[in-house]
C-alpha cells in the first residue's frame, strides 16, 4: 500500500497547487492546516501532532509566514514559523526516517549580484522575512534528515493574493499601473513548484537517506522585472479585459515599503534540472495558465 504524504499547509498557494496536482496524479496526500498543525506551537506540541500521523512516506512543508513587510514588525513570529518550526520538523523526520521537502526563498540573498545565484552562494538577507527563512534553512541543513530545501522566487497563481491577481484586479479600474522596474528575478507558477516538490520527494524516497541539500527551483526563461512581469500579464489577459492598463515603470525608491527587497534575485536552476527533474517550464507558460485560472473563477 502506498504511504501517505503529509503536506503541512492547506490554504496557501503552494498547498492549493499540491491539492490540484495530487488529484491529477491520484496521490495519497494529507493536508494539515493551521488548525491541525500550528507552526507557532512549542516543539513538544508540534512533535506530538506529527507523531499522530501513521504510515508517512514523506512530509512537504508548504506553509510559512509569507508577509514580507509584516515580518519587519513581527520578526519574532516570522522566526518561530519560518525558522524554528522547520528545524523541529526536520529533526522529527531524521529520527523517523521520513523524507522531508522544505520550501525557502530567493530573499535569503542580498541582491547585490549580477549573475544567477547558485545554491552554495553566500546568503545575506536584507529583510526580516529573509532572515527568518535563512534560520529555517540552517536548521534543516543541520538536522541530518533525508531532506531537500527548494528555494523559489516570485510565487503566484491565478486564485490567491499575489502579484498576478493584484495586477488583474487593478486592471478592472485603472488606466495606468505604476510598477517597480529595478528589481530583477523570475516568476514561479505555484503548480510548477508543486510538481517540483513532488518530484524532489520521489527522488528522496528512491535515493534513500542522504544529507540535507539545497536546490533552486523557479520557472525558467529570461529574467524579468516586476514591470515586465506586469506587462506580460496584461498582454495575456487582453481578451478578457475591457481595457489594458499602461504599465508605468518606477524605481524602488519611488515605491517605499517597510521591507527592503533584493535588487537582483535570479536563481540558477541547473542543479535541480540535472539531478532531480527535466527542464523547468518557462515563466511565461505559467502566466498564461494563471491568467486562464483567474478568469475561470
Amino acid at each position: 500500500m502506498t504511504q501517505n504524504i503529509l503536506v503541512i499547509g492547506e490554504t496557501g498557494q503552494l498547498a492549493r497547487a499540491l491539492k490540484k496536482e495530487g488529484r491529477g496524479q491520484d496521490l495519497p496526500l494529507l493536508f494539515a492546516g493551521r488548525g491541525a498543525l500550528n507552526l507557532s506551537a512549542s516543539s513538544q506540541a508540534l512533535r506530538k501532532k506529527l507523531m499522530a500521523y501513521d504510515d508517512l512516506g514523506g512530509i512537504i512543508l508548504a506553509a510559512a509566514y509569507t508577509d514580507v513587510d509584516g515580518a519587519e514588525t513581527h520578526e519574532e513570529t516570522a522566526q518561530t514559523v519560518n525558522g524554528i518550526a522547520p528545524g523541529i520538523i526536520a529533526r522529527f523526520c531524521a529520527e523517523t526516517d521520513i523524507p522531508f521537502v522544505h520550501v525557502s526563498t530567493d530573499y535569503v540573498f542580498d541582491g547585490q549580484g549580477s549573475s544567477p545565484y547558485h545554491p552554495g552562494d553566500t546568503t545575506s538577507p536584507v529583510n526580516a522575512y529573509g532572515r527568518s527563512k535563512k534560520v529555517g534553512e540552517l536548521a534543516v541543513l543541520s538536522s541530518r534528515a533525508n531532506a531537500a530545501i527548494l528555494r523559489t522566487s516570485w510565487l503566484y497563481d491565478g486564485t490567491g493574493k499575489n502579484f498576478l491577481t493584484t495586477m488583474l484586479n487593478l486592471a478592472k479600474s485603472k488606466d495606468t499601473v505604476r510598477v517597480v522596474s529595478d528589481q530583477i528575478g523570475r516568476p514561479t507558477f505555484a503548480l510548477h513548484l508543486a510538481r517540483a516538490c513532488l518530484a524532489t520527494l520521489t527522488a528522496l524516497q528512491k535515493g534513500g537517506p542522504m544529507e540535507p541539500r539545497l536546490f533552486h527551483v523557479t520557472d525558467s526563461g529570461d529574467p524579468t522585472t516586476w514591470s515586465g512581469f506586469a506587462e506580460f500579464i496584461f498582454e495575456n489577459a487582453r481578451r478578457f479585459l475591457p481595457q489594458v492598463p499602461v504599465v508605468e515603470p518606477i524605481l524602488s525608491k519611488d515605491y517605499p515599503t517597510p521591507a527592503k527587497r533584493p535588487a537582483y534575485s535570479v536563481l540558477d536552476i541547473s542543479d535541480y534540472e540535472e539531478k532531480i527533474s527535466a527542464a523547468l517550464p518557462d515563466w511565461r507558460e505559467g502566466v498564461r495558465l494563471a491568467v486562464l485560472e483567474y478568469f475561470s473563477e
